[in-house]
């Protein structure tokens, strides 16, 4: 019996030495097994040194148990106190592995493997690896054979013997051995099958490239041939039995026996995935991957390595695939595969998991095994020095060429280990393949004293995870970048420089049509000793990654230098960049997206303050009271008419810009704010933000030219009216303002003398929103007014009231429904709606004369109005399905219904299609059609201005134009094709509708 003071000093002891259930250990130390060196120091000590002490004990005595006598159970303890060597590894083991601590009391002699080891032994490779499976004749002693050679791995692991690139090559050739085994015995147990074929295993993944993980799939491919002396008339027959022995191969190694399984054997990186056959024929192998493999199949063959099989066929695959490998980065869109793939792998993991993802997580492995991919295929084809499948072994390969910079690489390097170490620790707790770090507090304490925190082993873990995280994070992309800055760049003593063509063939990769041009820019921006350019050398890795994101990253670098020359002496423009988050990924997607918002931008560079999250005042579109206030405030203070404009216009242009680019951005998405799901969201917010900027640079420009001809009182009272999208809130970035002029003459003025000021006040209008400048122009089209273009542009109330009573035409009561006053005189503009509503609203509805003539006025508009030449199908405003369509049919419900259904009685498209729609006129389904044929006929128009810079209802035929377009539509590289498909998809849906709805099909 001990006593309450010896007990509570070796209690005392336990929990110095780690344990956390320090009662528990301490009666497993006074039970029979360890009676005898309870207080051998030695002992303690050993076990205070493993991952998890209590773990280890417990393991312990479980093994000891497990002896088959006393002198078994002597000979273990007394080795252990004496041999430090075996102390170090099987406690290490057993204190960081459960599993491998089960394995041992279940097969008590496996110890007696950790005993001794002779120099070769130290670094164990496949021939060691066959030795140590050489016995095994059945699955089950597979089994045993290859727990007993990963024990060995996992001691020396542990104990430090081996760093993490050493362990994951060991356990890649031990795999290695374990499929020529499992082959053996499938060929064993089907000679006749064996004779027939020649079958050889490549391995791909982590295995391919020899660092896999303690509990991970072995990924393979199978390539057969009929043997030596098989007709070739069975190769049918030969590729049934190389088949089998595949299939029986992979039970062997996946299928779960009383001691476990392996690991599963995954082949479904072959041709076709699990739709392909299991075994091809080298030919076929060969044909699939020049005519029909995708990007990512070539970065998977980066790893492919010949274990299994027949060697030769083995190697002759590699040599036969390999070349096409290297030829990948030439492929249109290689490098946005390559990112997109990494994309949607990190879209694929559960939200609850992200932020405990060691593998697929940002900042995780995976970030790490592209970027370095990723380069190897780029400059792989010139430099075979690169052609290695071990991740880190290709990333010092990249350092040494200067495809990556040394600080850079060293960083990724260490980060790269240390979260390899902890997945390896992870796994190799219960041997089961997991990427998720855990979120108990022990397993966590486990895991960081495994790694060697022993003072604060949480807190430490978790710092230095998220601090190797970040660092993977912020390089994983720059990584890429950065040395194209260097290839231009003044460098340190001993640092490697990119070669002028490493450059080019990197430029190219990500999509620049102008390399040479691009290196230019990025000299003129980042050489030099300045502060500026050591800022620039920061920004631009990320900003060359959201270039090549786009279309068109020639047009984002020769932006971006053209913003930089003109602000780089500004104190703040790099400070917005470096320091707000949003500012310098907006700044790259608006420069790169086409040329209207660069071209507004470049008028006035100072605009990109609106790009940052601060007192820019952000992207959202200010209403239409505070625009007005803005340039109302600018006609006061401006000396004249023309100066007085300008400003407006000034004012006008910044706002196009904060429109274009919030448009762009929504469109787009950036890393802090994802696409918008609404594109009808994005539709309304740019028609009412053009339209509200419109009607406050028309009510400046009346204030200033009013102010400029006749003080503080126009002679009569003067109003504009919106027509067409202007006055349905629906103005796109080109669209003409489509307008009435209405005046009334104050009590007392002549006519004659109203009449004169009023036309005076138009055609200065006019001309001043059109006067040459940096400006983009406003033009105004009063076309739509009584008699077209042979009519007087401005009328009076009466005279409008006397036309509209006696001689207006069908089209011009059509017309009116997008009647809204913009401008002027408020009461004016109210009487002039309320003496159109008569005619928009009808009280009678429409007869079936006036229904038959607005439809002979559409079939003959779209007849006459089609440009020479233009695909209808693809024409956003004529074409079946497209804007007209849409409009005319939702008009025409208008003009039938609109006086008696209030919701009805509205400028707006899409609200008229909606209270259609809830007034029972338009069926759901039906609404729901056109309104999504008529916001994408709109975002295609826009997109044609955003991209070419000039309004267009047609897709451009420029090939560059036309992905942009589809970037801006949220169609992916290369994906042009389906954009069209969907464009023409929808409108012929829309004009199904349209066929029933207005024609009456």
């Amino acid at each position: 019996m001990t006593t309450p003071g010896r007990r509570s000093s070796t209690f005392t002891r336990l929990l110095r030495h780690g344990f956390t259930d320090a009662s528990a250990a301490e009666r497993l130390l006074d039970g029979g097994e360890l009676a005898a060196v309870r207080d051998d120091p030695v002992l303690l000590e050993a076990l205070g040194a493993t991952a998890d002490p209590d773990l280890a004990l417990h393991g312990l005595v479980r093994l000891l148990e497990a002896q088959p006598d006393p002198t078994a159970r002597r000979e273990l303890l007394d080795t252990l106190i004496a041999a430090k060597p075996l102390r170090d590894r099987l406690l290490g083991v057993l204190g960081a592995s459960e599993a491998l601590a089960d394995h041992l009391a279940r097969h008590a002699g496996d110890w007696q493997a950790l005993v001794t080891y002779e120099p070769r032994d130290l670094h164990r490779g496949v021939a060691e690896f066959e030795r140590g499976l050489a016995e095994a004749d059945d699955p089950v002693s597979l089994r045993v054979a290859y727990r007993r050679c990963l024990l060995s791995i996992a001691a020396r692991d542990v104990c430090g013997t081996i760093d993490v690139a050493e362990t994951a090559a060991e356990l890649a050739d031990l795999a290695t051995a374990t499929l020529r085994a499992a082959l053996a015995l499938a060929e064993a147990a089907a000679p006749e099958d064996a004779a027939l074929c020649r079958l050889a295993v490549i391995a791909m993944g982590k295995c391919g490239g020899h660092e896999l993980n303690y509990v991970s799939d072995v990924d393979v491919i199978f390539v057969g041939e009929p043997a030596e002396g098989v007709d070739e008339a069975d190769e049918t027959k030969a590729m049934r039995a190389a088949t089998a022995l595949a299939s029986h191969l992979m039970r062997i190694c996946s299928e779960t026996t009383v001691e476990g399984s392996i690991w599963p054997v995954d082949a479904n990186l072959r041709p076709e995935g699990r739709n392909g056959p299991l075994v091809r024929t080298l030919s076929s192998h060969l044909a699939y991957y020049q005519r029909w493999a995708k990007t990512w199949e070539f970065q998977a063959l980066l790893k492919a390595r010949p274990v299994a099989g027949d060697a030769a066929l083995g190697a002759e695959y590699v040599a036969a695939l390999q070349p096409l490998v290297w030829q990948a980065a030439d492929r249109e869109n290689f490098v946005a595969d390559v990112q997109k793939m990494r994309r949607r792998v990190v879209e694929t993991i559960p939200v609850a998991e992200v932020d405990r993802q060691l593998k697929l997580g940002p900042g995780g492995l995976r970030d790490v095994e592209f970027a370095v991919q990723l380069l190897q295929l780029v400059h792989g084809r010139a430099d075979t020095s690169l052609h290695s499948g071990t991740t880190l072994d290709a990333l010092e390969a990249l350092a040494a060429g200067g495809y990556v910079g040394r600080a850079d690489a060293a960083q990724l390097d260490e980060a790269y280990r240390f979260l390899r170490s902890m997945e390896h620790r992870i796994q190799l707790h219960r041997l089961r393949r997991t990427h998720l770090v855990p979120e108990d507090e022990a397993d966590l304490r486990r895991l960081g004293r495994s790694l060697g925190l022993r003072t604060d082993p949480v807190t430490g873990l978790l710092r230095a995870w998220r601090r190797h995280a970040s660092v993977v994070r912020r390089l994983h992309e720059k990584l890429f970048y950065r040395p194209l800055l260097d290839a231009v760049a003044q460098l340190a003593p001993g640092e490697t420089r990119l070669s002028a063509e490493a450059a080019r063939e990197r430029l190219v990769a990500l999509g620049y049509a102008d390399p040479a041009g691009a290196l230019r820019h990025l000299e003129a921006l980042a050489s030099g000793v300045t502060r500026k350019a050591a800022i620039q050398r920061t920004l631009l890795p990320v900003l060359l990654g959201w270039f090549a994101d786009s279309a068109d990253p020639d047009a984002g670098l020769l932006g971006f230098r053209k913003v930089s020359d003109a602000l780089g002496k500004t104190p703040w423009y790099l400070r917005l960049l470096r320091d707000e988050g949003a500012a310098a990924e907006n700044l790259a997607r608006v420069l790169s997206a086409g040329r209207l918002a660069p071209d507004l931008l470049m008028r006035a560079p100072e605009a990109v303050a609106l790009l940052g999250d601060g007192d820019g005042g952000g992207l959202a579109p200010r209403a239409r009271p505070q625009l007005e206030q803005e340039i109302l405030a600018a006609v006061r203070r401006a000396d004249g008419a023309e100066q007085a404009v300008t400003a407006a216009r000034g004012v006008r242009r910044r706002e196009l810009f904060r429109t274009a680019a919030a448009d762009i951005i929504g469109s787009y998405g950036t890393e802090a704010r994802p696409v918008e799901a609404d594109p009808g969201a994005l539709v309304d917010r740019v028609g009412a933000a053009v339209s509200d900027l419109t009607a406050a640079t028309l009510a400046g420009t009346l204030r200033a030219v009013v102010r400029e001809g006749w003080g503080d009182t126009l002679p009569t009272r003067f109003a504009i009216i919106g027509m067409g999208r202007f006055g349905g809130h629906e103005l796109g970035y080109g669209s003409d303002a489509d307008v009435l002029f209405v005046h009334e003459p104050r009590d007392g003025v002549d006519e004659r003398e109203a009449g004169d000021a009023a036309n005076k006040v138009v055609s200065e209008l006019r001309r001043l929103l059109q006067v040459p400048s940096a400006d983009p122009p406003l033009l105004i089209d009063a076309d739509l007014r009584p008699e077209g273009k042979s009519g007087p542009l401005v009328r009076t109330l009466k005279s409008y009231e006397a036309y509209y009573r006696r001689w207006s035409l069908m089209w011009e009561r059509h017309a009116l429904l997008r009647a809204e006053c913009v401008a002027g005189d408020a009461d004016l503009g109210r009487r002039f709606v309320d003496l159109v509503d008569p005619l928009r609203y009808p009280a009678d509805g429409l007869g079936e004369d006036a229904v038959r003539e607005i439809r002979r006025l559409k079939a003959r508009m779209e007849s006459e109005r089609m440009p020479r030449g233009a695909d209808p199908k693809l024409h956003a405003k004529l074409g079946p399905g497209g804007l007209s369509d849409v409009e005319w049919t939702v008009q025409l419900t208008q003009l039938r219904h609109g006086h008696r259904e209030p919701g009805l009685r509205t400028t707006r498209t899409r609200e008229a299609l909606a209270a259609a729609c809830e007034a029972g006129l338009v069926p759901a389904e039906h609404a729901a059609t056109l309104d999504e044929a008529w916001v994408l006929a709109t975002r295609v128009r826009n997109a044609v201005m955003l991209v070419r810079g000039r309004a267009g209802d047609t897709f451009p035929s420029d090939p560059r134009e036309l992905a942009a377009v589809g970037r801006y539509l949220g169609h992916g590289p290369g994906h042009a094709g389906d954009m069209l498909d969907e464009y023409r998809r929808t409108t012929r849906r829309a004009r199904a509708v349209v066929e029933e709805l207005f024609y009456g099909a």
